[in-house]
């Protein structure tokens, strides 16, 4: 149980796939405006990321090597497909407000890479393993750039919480600032990269702030 939480943990803090490997920066920088868009799309590439990764281990030792890439292709596709069908049915506007950045699941460099270097590799439950940390250190990742950006940008979080959970969360909307007009710098392209190095730079931050401590503990003199 202690590795497994380790192994969790590693993923989503130590090897973050967007704060230390920068991967998948496209959709987590073009989506993230409101908190809401950021969750949505979090969640489905962690579904994505967790069947996919779940998939590839149980068939790792029947696909030929020469084509194991056009075949993660397939299966990620197929996956996504799914999840597109599901959210056009039961989120159609949130469906439509992530628009191309759902089909574009299919390239995010995040599940190639994790199918091809670990899922093909260990077994299911290591994979799986794997696609939690990955998935949910990615999801959290979108989430705090959404609200970074939302709140700058709009003075406002969970705008459009209806979009994700139905009418009834309408409510759950809070208005921080009164803006008399949107700081689009922040909802724009380089706001987005600004709030993103913001985040790295915490992160590198803290990373030494607990390595200074734990020299201390080793090193008291």
């Amino acid at each position: 149980m202690n590795n497994v939480k380790s192994q969790i943990q590693f993923n989503m803090w130590e090897n973050n796939p967007a704060l230390v490997q920068l991967l998948g920066l496209c959709p987590l920088l073009s989506v993230s405006t409101t908190i809401i868009n950021a969750l949505g799309l979090g969640i489905a590439t962690l579904l994505v990321l967790f069947f996919n990764n779940i998939i590839v281990s149980l068939i790792r030792n029947h696909i030929p090597k020469e084509i194991r890439i056009p075949i993660f292709v397939i299966i990620i596709s197929s996956l996504v497909t799914c999840i597109q069908l599901l959210m056009n049915a039961y989120t159609y506007e949130l469906y439509l407000s992530l628009g191309i950045f759902i089909p574009l699941i299919v390239t995010n460099c995040i599940i190639i890479a994790r199918a091809e270097t670990f899922a093909s590799k260990h077994s299911v439950v290591a994979a799986a393993q794997d696609a939690l940390g990955m998935g949910t250190g990615m999801g959290i990742t979108l989430v705090l750039l959404g609200a970074i950006r939302e709140i700058a940008g709009n003075g406002t979080i969970f705008d459009g919480a209806n979009l994700l959970l139905g009418q009834w969360a309408t409510p759950i909307k809070v208005e921080i600032f009164d803006f008399n007009a949107n700081f689009l710098l922040a909802l724009l392209p380089p706001g987005a990269f600004i709030s993103m190095g913001f985040l790295i730079a915490l992160k590198q931050a803290t990373d030494k702030r607990f390595r200074n401590k734990d020299c201390k503990v080793k090193n008291p003199s």
